[in-house]
């Protein structure tokens, strides 16, 4: 099979779909399907400057790379997955499909996911209250009050 060179604009698909966490792997299928070249995973890994092969990578691929990277992690927005309201219709559609093909373990399976998901189970926010909502209530003791004034 001939390697057919990529032209700029899909060397920057390619920089930019490793610098966002795809596999070469994945890449190079994307590449097969959006623009019809063939080309192998190891080709791929050539754009990646965090792996051995790409070591030698363009100053250019490089800072395009990195500038991807840094926004990919800082902006979470763009990911639909990671938006409570899409996680929620996703299960949606899951609950009645399941419900459908008459698959009442899953449909419930699900139910109960998403009511984790509305009353907060996923989310790292804790509070810590008192009763009734109120604040902790704490006593102070000093060390005589265990050895029934003793002082010791």
């Amino acid at each position: 099979m001939a390697r057919e060179r990529l032209t700029p604009d899909q060397q920057t698909y390619v920089v930019q779909a490793l610098a966002c966490f795809d596999s070469p792997s994945t890449v190079a299928a994307a590449v097969k399907k959006d623009f019809g070249l063939v080309v192998s995973p190891q080709s791929m890994e050539a754009y990646d400057p965090t792996k051995r092969s790409g070591a030698k990578l363009a100053k250019k691929w490089r800072a395009l790379f990195h500038e991807t990277r840094k926004a990919f992690l800082e902006d979470t927005s763009a990911i639909g997955i990671s938006h409570r309201a899409v996680r929620l219709r996703a299960l949606q559609r899951m609950a009645d499909k399941a419900e459908s093909q008459g698959n009442m373990v899953l449909a419930s399976s699900l139910l109960e996911q998403a009511a984790k998901e509305t009353g907060g189970s996923y989310t790292n926010r804790r509070e810590v209250g008192g009763l009734g909502g109120g604040p902790v209530q704490h006593e102070v003791r000093s060390l005589s009050d265990f050895y029934g004034g003793k002082g010791e």
